[in-house]
């Protein structure tokens, strides 16, 4: 037994080493949840920035290619109409040469285009053209190549004003032109002009062409930027020598549905590791001429960019989380060696590291609250105490304080809360523990208080023992009165010749062995 107790002894510095443990882990647990909780919010600002300031960039190239747009629309506005004015004296010109010959296979339409520096078209009333000074369009049915043309051109033929329109696709080649048309006298043709825009001095000094290879060089998540007519014809771009490019079968829908609607229409595609997104914004020049003022600009944009730079934020996003947690964990251990001790001590006895009366008290009411099963008190004095301290000193006595401390710790076992609570005095409190056991503990307790003062002769001398009283409390006890009947059990265990326990009987009233 006495082998024992050292044991228990030194197990109560485990107690402090299990509550600085304890203190550690949740200062751990509690500083890397605030550290975590606040880095993980501005990870998620920060990639949340870095995806807004992705879709700036591509808001940006939209507004600047419709900026470009608008610009060259509005300059063709101020100067359209000397343009088409020229038109029209052409175009009256050729309906006078109809009236004298309306057999168009003896007109000379090479000689007409180096006159007019404009190329001819003659359409018949099935919208073919028949006769061009631009050979490669002869033959062009617009029912076709272009239904929606192809209704403008029959009203036109059947009208009798001439008409022009803005800046347009010649359908062969794409090559960017103005068009315009007069119907004959008896609506069986369309007499149609076309005079190129690009080498226009206007159209070089606002050329959008140039906005658009600036946006293309300057924004790596831009793949491409393309402009199209209403028909989905692509305006300006040569490749190899031809301009005409039409939408690909899979994108011509939402090309459409754009156009229809007026409102941006996009589709994403998986290509490899990345996504691609074509993007399709309506655009209406603010002086609607036929249908080529309406235009579709497409965006085509990867995320290669954006993934990249979340990559990065995200890698280091961990390396900042690992160094959160080799800190957290560095000064949870340092602050919980610096407060374990001072916050134990509020709780805890510091001479014998059993839980002082104050810790014992909010114990005692909550097992009395919330009482689920059986609660009883143990109260347990040291005989003869003063006289140790008076004969052979403090020392000895503090060394009986602990000797007795870690008897009634290790027999009271870890489920039971031991206290000292006050200069010889201390309590146990038991739940869940059935009066025989409490008596068979309270006997081990004398038996191991006696065996432990076996080392101390001159404490046997002076009859050092315990005296226990041991009260079970019933429905309607309070603290002060399970307190009161556990003294007047004790009172009698001293009262008896001490070194013996007594156990208050609950229903007499009294106290018994």
């Amino acid at each position: 037994m006495l082998n024992e107790v050292k044991l228990e002894v030194k197990g109560e510095i485990g107690v402090n080493k299990y509550f600085r443990l304890q203190l550690t882990i949740i200062l751990i647990i509690f500083s890397l949840f605030i550290s975590l909780v606040i880095s993980l919010l501005d990870y998620g600002k920060l990639n949340e920035r870095v995806r807004i300031g992705h879709e700036t960039k591509i808001e940006m190239a939209e507004d600047k290619v419709i900026e470009s747009l608008s610009t060259l629309d509005s300059v063709y506005n101020l100067f359209d109409h000397q343009m088409a004015d020229q038109m029209k004296i052409y175009s009256d010109e050729m309906l006078a040469m109809y009236d004298m010959d309306p057999d168009f296979s003896n007109w000379n339409f090479d000689e007409l285009k180096e006159r007019y520096g404009m190329d001819i078209y003659i359409i018949d009333g099935d919208n073919t053209i028949i006769h061009s000074s631009f050979k490669p369009d002869i033959g062009l049915d617009f029912e076709v190549c272009c239904s929606d043309l192809a209704k403008l051109v029959t009203q036109r033929r059947e009208g009798h004003a001439f008409s022009h329109d803005g800046k347009d696709l010649q359908q062969f080649n794409g090559e960017l032109k103005k068009f315009s048309y007069v119907p004959t006298p008896d609506n069986k043709y369309l007499l149609e002009l076309g005079v190129t825009l690009e080498e226009k001095e206007i159209f070089q000094e606002f050329n959008f062409k140039k906005t658009i290879s600036a946006l293309e060089r300057k924004y790596d998540a831009i793949n491409t930027i393309r402009i199209y007519n209403s028909a989905g014809f692509l305006l300006g771009f040569p490749e190899d020598g031809i301009y005409i490019k039409e939408l690909s079968s899979s994108m011509l829908p939402i090309f459409r549905d754009a156009i229809l609607s007026g409102e941006p229409r996009e589709s994403v595609q998986k290509v490899g590791n990345h996504f691609v997104t074509h993007s399709y914004i309506p655009y209406k020049a603010n002086k609607k001429r036929g249908l080529s003022t309406v235009r579709a600009i497409e965006i085509v944009y990867n995320d290669i960019e954006l993934t990249d730079q979340l990559m990065v934020y995200r890698n280091e996003f961990l390396l900042q989380v690992l160094i959160i947690i080799i800190a957290a964990i560095v000064l949870s251990l340092i602050i919980a060696r610096l407060v374990a001790k001072p916050i134990h001590l509020a709780f805890h006895d510091s001479l014998t590291g059993l839980k002082n009366r104050a810790a014992f008290s909010e114990d005692i009411k909550k097992r009395l609250t919330k009482r689920k099963s059986p609660v009883a008190l143990m109260v347990i004095d040291i005989d003869n105490f003063k006289l140790v301290n008076d004969t052979l000193g403090h020392s000895q006595g503090d060394k009986i304080l602990q000797l007795a401390a870690s008897t009634i710790q290790y027999t009271a076992g870890a489920n039971n809360v031991a206290a000292r609570i006050g200069g010889d005095e201390f309590v146990v409190l038991f739940s869940s523990t059935e009066e025989t056991e409490i008596r068979l503990i309270a006997s081990e307790l004398l038996s191991g208080m006696n065996e432990a003062l076996s080392t101390q002769p001159r404490c046997v001398q002076i009859g050092v023992s315990f005296s226990i009283g041991i009260a079970c409390a019933v429905e309607g006890d309070s603290v002060r009165t399970l307190y009161e009947k556990a003294d007047q059990a004790l009172y009698t265990s001293k009262r008896k010749g001490k070194n013996q326990y007594n156990v208050y009987d609950i229903q007499n009233g009294a106290v018994q062995n």
